[in-house]
C-alpha cells in the first residue's frame, strides 16, 4: 500500500532546482532498508514507527545541504512515521492504539524513492518523482 513519509515539512519554492538536483543526486544510491517498528501515539492519531539508518542518512545529508533554507521544525528532530489517524478525540486515537498495538508485528517495508511536492491553493501537486536506482541490498532481494 503506498504511503508516505515526510522528510522535510517546508522548503521554499525559490529553491526547488536546487532541490531537485540534491533529491536525484540522493536516489543514485539503492533504497534504504526500512522496517516498521512499532506503533507511536500521537495524542489525537496514531502512526507507524519506521526505523532506517540508512534512510535517516539521506535525510541528514539533505538537510546539510538544505541548511540555510530549513525552517525551525525541520532543522529539529527528525521521527520517521506513516500517519494512520490524524485529528480525531484522543478516546478514539487510544482505542485504535490499544488494538494496532495488541496485534502488532515489526515487518520490512520498500522505500521506492524521494517525491518533492508543494501545496497549491489547497491541494497537493507532485512536482518531482525521483526512484533509487543503485542495486538493492541482499536483505532486500530476499524479501521478494
Amino acid at each position: 500500500m503506498p504511503a508516505h513519509l515526510t522528510l522535510f515539512r517546508s522548503l521554499p519554492p525559490s529553491a526547488g532546482e536546487e532541490v531537485r538536483r540534491s533529491l536525484s543526486r540522493a536516489c543514485a544510491a539503492a533504497p534504504p532498508d526500512a522496517e516498521i517498528s512499532g506503533i507511536m501515539d500521537l495524542d489525537s492519531g496514531v502512526a507507524l514507527r519506521i526505523a532506517s539508518p540508512e534512510l535517516e542518512d539521506i535525510r541528514d545529508e539533505l538537510a546539510a545541504e538544505f541548511r540555510g533554507l530549513l525552517t525551525a521544525q525541520d532543522q529539529g528532530r527528525w521521527t520517521p512515521h506513516v500517519t494512520i489517524q490524524n485529528k480525531v478525540e484522543p478516546g478514539e486515537a487510544r482505542k485504535l492504539l490499544r488494538e494496532m498495538r495488541a496485534s502488532f508485528e515489526a515487518r520490512a517495508i520498500e522505500i521506492a524513492g524521494l517525491q518533492l511536492i508543494r501545496y497549491v491553493e489547497g491541494e497537493w501537486e507532485a512536482v518531482g518523482r525521483f526512484a533509487f536506482r543503485g542495486p538493492r541490498s541482499a536483505r532486500q532481494r530476499r524479501r521478494s
